[in-house]
């Protein structure tokens, strides 16, 4: 693990990580001058500040992880009433089962398209009856369509009296909870960290790191720049890592796979219909899911 390049926040930090570096073997170089004036700091406001700053990050990492966790949460939610739905539909009513079933993986993947403002097209044509599928192009809400799509086709079965209401309820439960899951997504979504707590975080970060050489020096001598990287690292790591995992949605390297996500229910509801050609099992790509 010491030495893992693939799937870390290295390549994001490299560049600030050098300079910092850099700046610090500057200062041992030229003795902690600048314009022929000794810069006088000590280790005791960094001591202060680190301990502070360390604590700030922490917290802003807890807040980030909380909104990814919950994120998860919620797409493990849409696997379980995805399933339930499809099993619902598959038992009350077989004859008829097949397109609602697929189109339940279609919902799955018109949430993840919605929330990385992708194109859903190839994936509703290929799982959605031709009509619904073309309606849908240029829609901004497209999951929301697949949904009451669903709602009109159980609606269709009551009609006919194909279910009774009790069963019908049932299933419209299920339907009921895919909603929520999907809210869920959108409003995680919708209501990032306010933008000016980040600022002051990363504005914090990056002087901490730029002045801490001149605090370093007096104490330690050569070593510092060692010092200053092994600090920089942790902080700018920590600070990447909760921006990167604040919005779970998106394509950045520790965000969710939502790709591997929904491929996976689509083929767990194909089997359920006893399909053999199912999407392929989600391979890691440079030690990551996508």
């Amino acid at each position: 693990m010491l030495f893992v390049w693939r799937g870390s926040v290295l390549p994001r930090i490299l560049p600030q990580l050098t300079f910092t570096t850099a700046l610090a073997a500057l200062v041992v170089k030229f003795h902690g001058e600048l314009l022929d004036w000794k810069v006088t700091l000590t280790t005791v406001p960094f001591s202060l500040m680190g301990v502070a700053l360390a604590i700030f990050l922490g917290f802003r990492n807890s807040v980030s992880y909380d909104r990814y966790w919950e994120a998860r949460k919620l797409w493990g939610k849409l696997l379980t009433d995805s399933r339930t739905a499809a099993r619902q539909a598959q038992t009350f009513a077989p004859e008829a089962a097949r397109p609602f079933v697929l189109g339940v993986a279609g919902f799955v993947h018109a949430v993840r398209h919605q929330l990385r403002g992708s194109d859903a097209s190839a994936d509703m044509a290929r799982l959605l009856p031709p009509e619904l599928a073309a309606s849908l192009a240029g829609q901004r809400f497209p999951a929301n369509r697949v949904l009451l799509w669903l709602s009109e086709w159980l609606r269709e079965r009551l009609q006919h009296d194909a279910l009774s209401p009790i069963l019908a309820a049932q299933i419209d439960h299920a339907l009921a909870g895919l909603n929520d899951a999907h809210g869920g997504c959108e409003r995680i979504a919708s209501a990032p960290l306010p933008f000016t707590y980040s600022v002051i975080l990363h504005r914090t970060v990056y002087l901490y790191c730029l002045l801490l050489p001149f605090g370093l020096l007096d104490a330690i001598g050569w070593m510092t720049p060692l010092v200053v990287a092994f600090i920089s690292y942790t902080f700018f790591a920590l600070e990447a890592l909760s921006d990167e995992i604040e919005e779970p949605f998106g394509i950045m390297p520790n965000d969710l796979p939502l790709d591997a996500m929904s491929f996976n229910i689509e083929a767990s509801l194909k089997d359920m219909l006893g399909d053999k050609d199912l999407p392929p099992v989600s391979q890691p790509v440079n030690c990551l899911l996508r």
